[in-house]
Order: C-alpha cells, then sequence, then structure tokens
C-alpha cells in the first residue's frame, strides 16, 4: 500500500542497513584524467548497494581510460565502455551508460565530482520506501580550492517527501541536474527517456523535462547525495561557466524551448508554465548580470536572441508573479529594440535584486520603467510585499588609517517603503573563503526629512574594523526592519560603479599593514578584498605585476 501523495514524513526512509546490490552508477568522463579516478573511488565507497560502476570514457586521449582499466582489474564492480568517437557532448556517453547497466536502479556522476558518503543508501532507501520512480536528494556546489559551498535548490529538500506526481511541486523544474536523481532503470527505458545525443549543451535540462512528462512518482529527500565540484581556474571550464560566447547563450535558450515543448506537448500545462517562468527568473538573470563582462557585439547578439524568444510568451505567462525581477527586466528586453540601461538591469538581476532610480511615473502617477519607455509598468511593485521588494541601498566604504566608516542609504520606492517604516538595519561582512561572518550590528535609520517623496531615503553610518576582518574577499550584508514587523534581507549598490573602487594601503597596529580595496561585484554589490600584514602586500603586488607583464 502507498502512502499519501504529499507525505511529507519520514515514509521516504532512512538509510539505517546496508541496501542490496540494486544500483548502477554511470560515470561519464572525457580527457579528465586528473579526477576521474575519484569519481569512481566515490561511486565504489557507498558500498553493497552498488552492484556496478560503469565508466564511459568519451574517446579520451589523455590515458583516462587505460587509467579506468587499471581500477577496473583490481575492481570487479567496474566496467569500462569505450566510445570510438569523441560525442563533443555529456548526453551520448550517459545514454551509453544507460544501455550498459543491469541493476534495477541508475544515477549519474561526473568525473570532476564526487558522491559523498551514505548518498546510494539514502536514496536507495527512498526509493524502495515509496515505490518511486525517481528519487532526488540535495546537491551542493563545492567552489574549488576554498571549498566554500552552495546547496543546490534547497527549497526542495528541506523534509522528506513523496509525490504522486510532478505536477504537485511545479518548482521541480528549477532543478534541471540529472546528477542527484536515482532513476528506476526500467521507468527511463519504457518511457524511452534518453540524453540528446552529440553536441548538445544543456543536455540535462532536455533529459529533465523528459522525466518529468512521463509523470513518475517522486520522493524527495533532504541528504546530501552530490558533490557538484566548481573549478572556476580550470584551464577548460566546464559548460556550465563557460559562458563568454553568445552560442552558450543560444545553447541554453534552445534547451529551455525544447524542455517547453516536452512538458507542454505532454499535457503538463502547469509545469510548461512554470518552466517559462523559471527562464526568466534563473536562465535572464544569471546572463544580464554578466552583461557588462561582454563586449558590444556580444550584447546586441544577446539582446536580439533573447528578445526573439520573449515574443512566443503569451500573455499568462507575464500574469504569472507580474513583479518579479525576472519579468520586469524581460520586459525591458522585450520592449526595447536595443540594449539599453544595461548597469540598472545588472542590479535588478541580482540576487537579492536592487532596483535603483530613477523612479518614473505616468502623468497619472502609474509608475514605470522610465519616461522614454512607459510601457514596462511597475504597477505590480505597489502590491508586492515587503520582504521581496527589490530595495535599493547605496554603499560607500571610506578606508582610513584609525576608524574605516559604512555609509549607507536606503532610497524609496514608490512610497512602498515609508508605508512599511524603516527602522534599523543590521549590517555584518560575510567571508566568501569559509563562510565567517563578522562586525555585525544593528544601527538606525535615520530619515533625510519630515516630508516623503519619490527622493526620499533614510541613511546609516557605522565604523568598520577592518583590521579585524582579515585576508580574503568579503562582502556586505544588510537586513533591512520594518516598523510593520517585516524585514528584507538585501545587498547594497557599490557606490562609483561597476570595478575598481579603489585600492589603499592603511596603517595597521594588529597587521602593520592592511591593502583594503572596496570594488563592485560583477552584479554591482559592494564588497571588499583585504590584503594583511607586509608580505601580504606583497604578494598582491607581485600578482598585479605580473597581470600586467602578461
Amino acid at each position: 500500500m502507498r502512502s499519501d501523495p504529499t507525505d511529507t514524513s519520514d515514509t521516504a526512509g532512512t538509510a539505517e542497513s546496508p541496501r542490496p546490490a540494486q544500483v548502477g552508477v554511470v560515470v561519464i568522463g572525457y580527457n579528465d584524467s586528473t579526477h576521474v579516478g575519484d569519481a569512481v573511488r566515490s561511486a565504489l565507497a557507498q558500498g553493497p548497494a552498488v552492484a556496478e560502476v560503469v565508466a564511459v570514457d568519451d574517446c579520451s586521449t589523455d590515458g583516462s581510460a587505460e587509467l579506468l582499466d587499471r581500477l577496473a582489474a583490481d575492481e570487479p564492480r567496474l566496467r569500462v565502455v569505450r566510445r570510438d568517437v569523441n560525442s563533443g557532448g555529456c548526453g551520448s556517453p550517459r545514454n551509453a551508460g544507460i544501455d550498459a547497466v543491469t541493476t534495477p536502479y541508475v544515477m549519474f556522476l561526473d568525473s570532476d565530482d564526487v558522491l559523498p558518503p551514505g548518498a546510494v543508501d539514502a536514496l536507495l532507501a527512498a526509493a524502495t520506501g515509496a515505490h518511486a520512480e525517481v528519487t532526488s536528494g540535495l546537491c551542493v556546489r563545492r567552489e574549488l580550492p576554498s571549498e566554500r559551498e552552495q546547496p543546490w535548490q534547497a527549497p526542495l529538500y528541506t523534509a522528506h517527501t513523496v509525490l504522486a506526481r510532478p505536477s504537485q511541486r511545479p518548482r521541480l523544474v528549477h532543478d534541471t541536474l540529472c546528477v542527484n536523481k536515482l532513476y528506476r532503470t526500467d521507468f527511463l527505458r519504457e518511457h524511452d527517456i534518453r540524453f540528446p545525443e552529440g553536441r548538445f549543451l544543456y543536455e540535462d535540462i532536455v533529459f529533465t523535462a523528459r522525466v518529468l512528462a512521463a509523470g513518475p512518482r517522486l520522493a524527495l529527500i533532504p541528504d546530501l547525495v552530490y558533490v557538484w565540484h566548481v573549478r572556476r581556474a580550470a584551464e577548460q571550464l566546464s559548460l556550465s561557466l563557460d559562458r563568454e560566447h553568445i552560442d552558450n547563450w543560444k545553447a541554453r535558450v534552445t534547451a529551455c524551448a525544447l524542455a517547453y515543448e516536452i512538458l507542454l506537448s505532454a499535457g503538463q500545462k502547469e509545469l510548461a508554465r512554470a518552466a517559462r517562468a523559471k527562464f526568466l527568473d534563473h536562465e535572464v538573470r544569471m546572463y544580464a548580470r554578466e552583461l557588462g563582462l561582454r563586449d558590444a557585439d556580444y550584447r546586441r547578439a544577446w539582446w536580439e536572441h533573447t528578445r526573439e524568444y520573449l515574443a512566443g510568451y503569451d500573455a499568462a505567462d507575464w500574469e504569472l508573479n507580474p513583479g518579479a525581477p525576472g519579468r520586469l527586466l524581460a520586459r525591458v528586453v522585450l520592449e526595447s529594440p536595443e540594449p539599453r540601461d544595461l548597469p540598472r538591469l545588472r542590479e535588478l538581476a541580482a540576487r537579492p535584486a536592487r532596483l535603483l532610480p530613477p523612479y518614473a511615473r505616468t502623468a497619472d502617477g502609474v509608475p514605470i520603467w522610465s519616461a522614454d519607455l512607459p510601457q514596462v509598468t511597475l504597477t505590480p511593485l505597489l502590491t508586492r510585499p515587503t520582504g521581496i521588494l527589490p530595495l535599493a541601498i547605496d554603499a560607500e566604504l571610506q578606508a582610513r588609517a584609525r576608524t574605516s566608516l559604512l555609509r549607507l542609504r536606503l532610497h524609496e520606492l514608490y512610497g512602498r517603503v515609508a508605508e512599511a517604516g524603516p527602522r534599523e538595519m543590521d549590517v555584518e561582512w560575510h567571508s566568501r573563503d569559509d563562510d565567517r561572518t563578522h562586525g555585525r550590528m544593528t544601527v538606525p535609520l535615520v530619515p533625510s526629512g519630515a516630508e516623503t517623496g519619490p527622493d526620499s531615503w533614510w541613511s546609516a553610518e557605522l565604523p568598520v574594523d577592518l583590521a579585524g576582518l582579515g585576508a580574503g574577499t568579503w562582502d556586505l550584508r544588510l537586513t533591512v526592519r520594518f516598523a510593520d514587523g517585516a524585514e528584507r534581507e538585501v545587498t547594497a549598490h557599490a557606490l562609483a560603479g561597476a570595478g575598481r573602487l579603489g585600492r589603499r594601503a592603511v596603517p595597521s597596529a594588529r597587521h602593520v599593514v592592511l591593502l583594503v580595496q572596496p570594488y563592485a561585484t560583477h552584479s554591482g554589490a559592494l564588497a571588499v578584498r583585504m590584503a594583511t600584514g607586509v608580505r601580504g602586500v606583497w604578494q598582491v603586488a607581485r600578482s598585479r605585476l605580473r597581470r600586467l607583464l602578461h
């Protein structure tokens, strides 16, 4: 007897005892001899639940296949499949793995990632306990070499949950990864669910749509089941990080468009609509944040291609959550034949979103994007909850020899800020290197004057102990608290625009000298890089000299 389809108890099971050998892990790789051994070993280390590991080598030339053969000689559970021709993508080798596995369940692992201990046991326990065709767990993106971790789509994985069908949780379309999931092999084969063949970027977006379109019974678990390694300094970037060329964006749009058509043709209208909403909230925002890093030709091509795709959206697509930042941003793109307002769009695309001035209105008081783009209305902001408003706060950090000073200014937003009554702000610095926080303070917000209007603002000033921060990169994080009980977590717009805001050496009793560089991130937020001591300053100077010489 199956449990209730929306049950959120522990009926999905837990990994309390060894599981019988029922799982095949498909590891794919191409010219990744440095990492593929670690991936395979992490799969084998899952224990007796893993009956076989199928390593598919996509015609590597760096000795990867030979390395896998040596591992297989000592491990009977490991089988190596060699492709004769490189496919140029990830879909073909994964399909070869689906064809090769002999187990009731299958999951996928990339050669540069790892499975954490207990991942397979947790997934298998949930799958068998819930009679689920697809079981999914938490993935973390681990930045290397810092090892800073960020959960992927964490809201989906807060508790054990069983769903009779995907439409009960439309947010599932946001988790387009194929690697944090355990699939019943016969489910994939019966529905002929395959990855796109050949050099097809973002093949997992299409594969996930095909899975959801088939309407599987699902189990979601809060356990960590996959570690996605992010190596931004690698000579060869992963497909998801290599976004410098316009072909990458075109490939992503193609994958998202195909996913929408797959869901719609399967009668999954709610999921199809959610997929279109996800394109605005995720894809458009992510690439818009980076437009300032691209040249004029890229920007024009991106703008034109995005407008062409958005033209296919219907009224119902735009009416869904109309005040969401991704929709406002997309409307500006759709209504403008040429790229415009890129700095402002970059801030709106940030997470959390920031809508910078000016705050224009029509003659009869309707909020609009700008006087020369009145067709983009901002009326949905008038009823959007305070806790998710795209508040704009300017920040200026003045590094001084004694006490450094941080100045903050919160802007009015069509009367919504004054209506909520801003009272105070929590301020803290967050380390990008190890997730430490420092200098948390609560400061009052002082209004600019007695009257409120479009140019009203609230300000705060506070000292900053730069020496206490220490070396590394620090992000400024803020929480605005209002009289009506609402609060909004935000980041601050770095005054003086994008790029460097000036590096300065500051005497320090603790470190002798501090090298302080406030700067704007690529989304426009204030952050600060710190080097401490004479040695730290020398390392920064040497690195800078090397870049100049190069």
